[in-house]
C-alpha cells in the first residue's frame, strides 16, 4: 500500500536519494550539490520549500514532488513545482498524478496566480503526463541560469 503524505524532517534522505535518481534520468548525474542536511536546513528551518511524498508503507519513499512560493509581476503569488519523480518500478501506478494533484490542491489552497513547473523537451513520457492536464507547455521561455560559480565571478 502506498499513501500521498506531506514529507517530514526525517524523509529527507530519502528524498535526496530521489534527487539523485532523477539527476541521472536527466542526464546531469554531478548535478546535485546539496546534502540531505541541507534539505533538512532548507525545507523545515529555513521553510523555503515544502514536499509531498509517495511512501509504500513497506519499502519506504518511492516518489516526492517538492515545490515553493515564487512571485510573479503578472499573476502574483505562484507557485513553482521543482521537482515531480516516481521510481521507474512505481510508475504506471498512478502516483505521480496522485503528487501532482496534491501541489495542484496546495496551489488552489493558496489561491495563487499561477502553478509553474520546468520539463526537458526530451522527456517525453513527462510531457505526455503534463498534457493530460491541458496544460501550457511554452516552447518560446527559455530557462536562464547562474551558476554558484558564475554568480561569484561577478562579483
Amino acid at each position: 500500500m502506498v499513501r500521498i503524505r506531506k514529507a517530514l524532517k526525517e524523509d529527507m534522505v530519502a528524498v535526496h536519494a530521489l534527487i539523485t535518481e532523477l539527476a541521472i534520468y536527466e542526464r546531469e548525474p554531478n548535478a546535485v550539490i546539496i546534502s540531505p542536511e541541507d534539505l533538512k536546513e532548507h525545507g523545515f528551518s529555513e521553510q523555503r520549500f515544502e514536499c509531498f511524498v509517495a511512501e509504500d508503507l513497506k519499502i519506504g519513499i518511492v516518489g516526492m514532488a517538492l515545490f515553493y512560493p515564487r512571485y510573479s509581476t503578472w499573476k502574483g503569488p505562484t507557485l513553482h513545482l521543482e521537482d515531480l519523480y516516481v521510481k521507474p518500478e512505481y510508475r504506471k501506478a498512478g502516483l505521480g498524478k496522485e503528487l501532482f494533484d496534491q501541489v495542484v490542491a496546495e496551489a488552489v489552497k493558496q489561491n495563487v496566480g499561477r502553478m509553474e513547473w520546468t520539463v526537458l523537451e526530451w522527456n517525453e513520457p513527462a510531457l505526455n503526463f503534463y498534457k493530460k492536464y491541458n496544460a501550457t507547455l511554452d516552447p518560446e521561455w527559455h530557462l536562464g541560469t547562474l551558476t554558484r560559480e558564475q554568480l561569484n565571478a561577478l562579483k
